[in-house]
């Protein structure tokens, strides 16, 4: 990648990352206000949610620009590991937000009562949740899957979840308007615990299968199959006789291959060469951008 097409990816991921931040705080400030003048707890729960995701846009704003520094004498593969330790720590926090929403919860559904005023801004600050969460997912996915970026698609899948999670919330406070209207269904009061619970159960969820990800790329854990088929792609190449001893990792949002390939000892360091660099514009087809580096071998006689 050119030097001006590495700037345009990284400007374009901040500004991904700043719109998130923004989006952000806006949501978070609306549900805690609704929140405390309702008492609902769906909707508190989901203002943790959306505070923690504030606190997590942060941390991937910084993580993004940190992992755009070039490398140097102390970060050898550069600093694309920050977005993975950003990606972990987005994980923690949600996973402790979710521990004292479900122990919340739990008291309001069997040990104590709490009274709530559901008002029609309830539902209104929800559905501009709803729809502020679909768009800035929908950004930062493309970002992501744009710039390889695991710190933007930890900020993708969580606004994701927020989606499910406030149509969850919305479908609670349903319920216990239902219940004040007919006292007859009454248990419905509960339903706002219920759907917080709910909501604390599609974090964890999506939080652990987040997590893995994220501790499989800190322990350079390479994608299933890529190794094999790295090396059924250069050996089909004119001049390779083998390819063995591939290692692959990933920093953040590079990917580094590195391969031995055994070619006829008798070819010029010219033509080893060209084909080395064959061998690397076929991972790089695979794998844009990928920084590959070849180690040709003589044939042994």
């Amino acid at each position: 990648m050119s030097a001006e097409n590495l700037h345009i990816a990284e400007r374009e991921k901040k500004q991904a990352a700043v719109r998130s931040v923004i989006a952000a705080v806006g949501l978070t400030s609306l549900k805690i206000v609704v929140g405390v003048v309702t008492g609902s707890l769906g909707i508190l729960a989901e203002a943790a949610h959306s505070g923690l995701d504030l606190v997590a846009a942060l941390v991937t704003f910084l993580a993004v620009r940190t992992s755009g520094k070039p490398a140097d004498k102390e970060h050898l593969y550069g600093h694309g590991k920050v977005e993975n330790v950003s990606a972990l720590f987005e994980t923690l926090l949600l996973l402790m937000t979710c521990a004292w929403i479900v122990y919340e919860a739990i008291q309001r559904i069997f040990f104590r009562a709490v009274e709530m005023e559901i008002s029609i801004w309830a539902f209104i600050v929800m559905g501009i949740s709803i729809v502020v969460d679909i768009n800035r997912s929908r950004m930062l996915y493309k970002a992501a899957r744009k710039h390889n970026s695991q710190a933007l698609e930890a900020d993708a899948l969580h606004f994701r979840t927020d989606i499910w999670s406030s149509s969850v919330v919305i479908l609670g406070l349903a319920c216990v308007k239902i219940g004040e209207w007919v006292p007859e269904l009454g248990f419905l009061h509960k339903a706002d615990a219920v759907a917080a619970l709910g909501v604390a159960l599609i974090v964890v969820y999506v939080s652990l299968e987040l997590g893995i990800r994220t501790v499989q790329a800190l322990l350079d854990v390479a994608l299933s199959g890529m190794a094999e088929k790295i090396t059924a792609t250069v050996e089909a190449i004119p001049g390779v006789i083998n390819c063995h001893s591939v290692r692959l990792r990933h920093s953040g949002p590079h990917f580094f291959a590195d391969l031995h390939v055994l070619v006829d000892g008798n070819l010029s360091l010219q033509e080893a060469h060209a084909v080395t660099e064959m061998i690397a514009d076929a991972i790089r087809k695979m794998v844009p951008n990928a920084d590959v580096t070849v180690h040709p071998e003589p044939m042994p006689k």
